[in-house]
């Protein structure tokens, strides 16, 4: 395990740190974070539209199509509000204006990806160009967004390392100065992506789609391996003290965004949410997989707390509250698990083993897919329950695979228990 763990530090960690922290994939992860209070709130508003309780029901059906209006502006255009994170994030690293980066961007992403429509009136007469289909604006013109917001921003770099700008007299206001410093760049960008999009007829969403599919198939799709090798993935970096979930969200994130928007929108249009298209959505580890946070470490938390250590006892206590919510920094970093190549084991088993256990309840019927977002910090069971369509089943298997991670966890926790118990003798004597 030791040596493991050393090729690991030398070959994976520097490249990983270097990915992570490259500028177009923390512009690309900032600006998709961004989002998230959008989606979130989408979800909740997909809940109240679809409660399970028949009186309820029966009192919101008149208004169902005005209650559908907060998910189709939130979860429904989310590309939309991607781009502006996306650009406004990179324009930042350069020391741009992040707001005008920001609306350039967005420009870029409606010309390259939203054609007007022509609308026939009840007159009789054609409305040319006034309309869009806000499907164009959906998650699954995410990496269209991505695209279109990095190269804005980058154009617009271009332009102002070359001092190709139009410069104002002193005096000017900063946020004049700026409009006007963002012309020349926001005419190319214009120019350019009308060109692709509507001259050449080259549709960057379709293309990237299709161009990427397969590898949503992988890590964000129905493949119990590619959802096991997300997990691997994940929690081999924590185990060596790198935010696993954060050094993979610029490559997975996109995917998960597209899936639960997916199922979302699937859902709303009446798809029963045991036949939607996506089982290894961000919320199904989340909510079956990540038990108390990453490698499902509330187990280790509530093992904690009946140990014959001191010390162990007491960071149980502290890392309780915290780990309810699915926040395992405490425990990460106080037993440690990083580093620790006896927690290390469970840590990386036993996710792998929920995963398949709530992989096989979901492909049998047993539980449903997702269908709805829920901010990471509500507790898995309940969480579980919400964003299945209020399915119990869905809450039975959170608390299963809770179990599950007990018994895993148990015998290496006795182990590493013993160590500690030896070390506390050994400072007291």
């Amino acid at each position: 395990m030791n040596n493991f763990v050393n090729v690991l530090e030398k070959k994976v960690v520097p490249v990983a740190n270097k990915l992570g922290q490259q500028r177009h994939m923390a512009a690309i992860r900032k600006g998709i974070i961004s989002t998230l209070p959008l989606t979130i709130v989408g979800s909740f508003f997909t809940i109240l539209s679809n409660m399970p309780i028949p009186a309820v029901a029966h009192f919101l059906a008149p208004y169902q199509e005005i209650l559908d209006i907060p998910f189709r502006f939130t979860v429904g255009i989310l590309s939309l509000y991607a781009t502006f994170g996306i650009s406004y994030s990179l324009a930042q690293y350069y020391k741009l204006d992040p707001l005008t980066n920001g609306i350039i961007g967005v420009m870029a992403f409606l010309v390259a990806t939203a054609k007007p429509l022509h609308v026939l009136k009840p007159q009789g007469m054609v409305e040319a160009g006034r309309y869009l289909n806000i499907a164009n604006l959906s998650a699954s013109s995410l990496f269209a967004a991505i695209v279109t917001a990095l190269v804005s921003v980058e154009i617009v770099h271009y332009f102002t390392k070359h001092n190709i700008t139009i410069k104002m007299p002193a005096g000017v206001p900063p946020e004049v100065a700026n409009s006007f410093a963002g012309l020349f760049p926001a005419a190319v960008v214009l120019i350019l992506f009308w060109l692709v999009r509507h001259l050449l007829g080259f549709n960057i969403a379709t293309f990237l789609s299709s161009l990427l599919m397969p590898l949503k198939g992988v890590l964000a799709g129905n493949s119990l391996g590619g959802g096991i090798l997300t997990i691997l993935f994940i929690t081999i970096f924590w185990t060596l003290g790198i935010h696993g979930t954060a050094i993979m969200d610029p490559i997975i994130r996109p995917f998960w965004e597209m899936a639960i928007a997916k199922n979302m929108t699937e859902f709303q249009a009446g798809t029963n949410v045991h036949h939607l298209s996506t089982i290894f959505t961000e919320q199904f580890l989340q909510w079956f997989v990540w038990i108390g946070g990453a490698g499902g470490t509330l187990a280790l938390v509530i093992l904690f707390l009946f140990s014959k250590s001191n010390y162990l006892k007491e960071l149980g206590r502290l890392a309780l509250l915290p780990g309810l919510f699915n926040i395992n920094e405490p425990v990460m970093f106080g037993a440690p698990i990083v580093l620790n190549p006896i927690l290390a084991i469970p840590f990386i088993i036993a996710p792998i083993v929920t995963a398949v256990i709530a992989y096989f309840a979901t492909i049998s019927g047993l539980v449903p897919m997702m269908m709805a977002r829920l901010p990471f910090s509500f507790p898995a069971p309940i969480a579980a329950l919400m964003s299945t369509n209020w399915s119990w089943q869905a809450l039975v298997l959170s608390l299963v695979n809770f179990m599950v991670d007990l018994v895993i966890y148990y015998p290496f926790f006795k182990v590493f228990e013993y160590q500690q118990l030896q070390r506390e003798t050994t400072t007291n004597n």
